[in-house]
């Protein structure tokens, strides 16, 4: 149990914040089951909720989530020896976040990486690794993602420790990057540079990403493809440029990845096509369970991906129309695919209306109960106000208190946040109650990130006060931070039982 801090840090201007278009599903397999996580038509409303706004990072905030980009925090799989290395970072309320670093020499223009990096952040999808930040700050060039704990395709597929990704997974993650792709391509961003099975990522629910990254335009020195010239798109190599049409040959060498569970050139994986020598292309330690049919579909569509000639390979609407239909098992969540142990919500035995309200994000209840308890809560602590001497001052702060209460009632929260500031720099000694009040028109003006701070004081005025953990688990809940939100949640509970208990004592 704790006590979060958080730095407010203020968004892009408006026209440069991340907008979050709503999405129409890419074909009627989108639109439920399981393993998509819903239609796409809550698609919009669930990801505006889980990811942060895009905004600009200060260095220092970056260099102090990484504790100074200490090696000991390097993600990538080269490691050190990675060109933009990728650390994992923690910010100040909490959230974990991937900090990918460029040298200088990759964007000379701050404005240009700036501006790239504002377009890509625009680009929102429960399929991709959204891009939160960036930071173009002195000689550092430094992009800001959401963190996925699970590794990479990769990782699963040729480093595997435990067991090989089962068939029904590798069919998923053909799916999920499809659509991934699809939505990109919807959103005027065609080009996605070096697809291959280290740009999929898998989230804390184990479902695969597609990174963001592979969205930034090409910069100075780096490379669109940085994997062996086998498995680059022959019009790259004759032409060095990318083109729509790459990305589909791209597609294809990672479904070559998905079939073999080996990172096959190309040429050889289509030679044993072409002899009908699936069996050899297949991972064997599947150990033959997958269906032949479904593995003879992805094997075609992995041939027709790596045409030689751009105009013969398929669009993304007929990669989608292809894996959706082998979408068999979408009842089945990804993390028990993956063998991911995923922590259980476990709510404790005594729970408050207001824990409950919390738990359910039920924000009229919470305003309601907060109404009704008053200030009852403050009662013997050294902040009551009957504690002060009667003088002007004090009857200035007791009309200011009123008012704000009074806007408070009636969910004039805008108002309330005025008069309850004002309060707070007139009182010698805070109130608990008053940060809490803040705290929740805070989060109804949408200010999740200042809802948090006011939790967090009221529990500095009161440390084991299991409103002021209430408070913090919805504004948790609202910047997306759903374990922390739940460990809060379960920590005022402690204290109402501990409470309780004591009363009965």
């Amino acid at each position: 149990m704790g006590c979060f801090q958080s730095k407010v840090a203020g968004p892009l201007p408006p026209n440069d914040a991340a907008a979050l278009p709503a999405d129409k599903p890419a074909d009627p397999e989108a639109a439920n089951g399981a393993a998509d996580g819903g239609g796409d038509g809550d698609d919009k409303e669930a990801v505006k909720r889980a990811v942060p706004v895009f905004r600009e990072f200060a260095l220092a905030e970056l260099r102090a989530a990484t504790k100074g980009f200490s090696a000991d925090l390097i993600v990538s799989e080269s490691g050190e020896k990675a060109p933009n290395a990728v650390y994992r970072g923690r910010l100040d309320g909490g959230r974990l976040i991937a900090v990918k670093r460029f040298s200088r020499l990759s964007w000379p223009d701050p404005q240009q990486f700036l501006a790239d990096a504002v377009g890509v952040g625009k680009v929102r999808h429960k399929r991709l690794v959204n891009l939160i930040g960036c930071c173009a700050e002195g000689d550092e060039r430094l992009l800001v993602a959401e963190y996925m704990p699970n590794d990479t395709l990769s990782k699963h597929l040729f480093h595997w420790d435990k067991q090989p990704l089962p068939w029904e997974m590798r069919l998923r993650v053909a799916y999920f990057i499809a659509q991934a792709l699809d939505h990109c391509n919807l959103e005027n961003r065609k080009i996605y540079h070096d697809l291959n099975a280290y740009r999929v990522l898998f989230d804390e629910e184990g479902d695969p990403r597609l990174s963001s990254f592979g969205l930034m335009k090409n910069s100075r020195d780096g490379k669109s493809y940085s994997t062996n010239l086998a498995y680059t798109p022959p019009e790259f190599l004759r032409t060095g440029r990318v083109i729509p049409e790459s990305v589909i040959y791209s597609y294809g060498t990672v479904l070559l990845d998905l079939l073999s569970g080996k990172h096959i050139p190309p040429s050889h994986a289509l030679d044993l096509i072409r002899g009908k020598n699936i069996l050899l292309l297949m991972d064997s330690s599947l150990e033959g369970q997958y269906a032949n049919e479904d593995a003879s579909k992805l094997v075609d569509l992995a041939s027709k991906c790596l045409q030689f000639e751009s105009r013969d390979r398929p669009n993304i609407k007929y990669l989608l129309s292809s894996v959706g239909p082998l979408q068999n098992q979408k009842e089945v969540a990804s993390h028990v695919f993956m063998g991911i142990t995923k922590a259980t919500s476990v709510l404790p035995a005594i729970y408050s209306p207001l824990g409950k309200a919390c738990a359910g994000m039920d924000l009229s209840a919470v305003h309601d109960i907060l109404l009704k308890t008053g200030y009852k809560d403050d009662e013997g602590a050294e902040n009551e106000l009957s504690f002060q001497e009667w003088t002007q001052q004090v009857q200035e702060m007791l009309n200011t208190k009123k008012f704000g209460d009074i806007a408070f009632r009636d969910k004039d929260f805008k108002t309330a946040i005025d008069y309850y500031s004002k309060l707070v720099a007139m009182m010698s000694t805070p109130s608990a109650t008053v940060f809490a009040r803040r705290s929740f028109s805070y989060l109804m003006n949408e200010q999740a990130e200042l809802a948090l701070r006011d939790a967090m004081q009221a529990q500095v005025c009161m440390p084991e006060w299991p409103t002021a953990f209430y408070l913090q688990a919805l504004a948790l809940s609202k910047l997306g931070m759903e374990t922390d939100a739940q460990d809060m949640l379960n920590d005022g509970a402690t204290f109402e039982a501990k409470k309780q208990n004591g009363w009965r004592s």
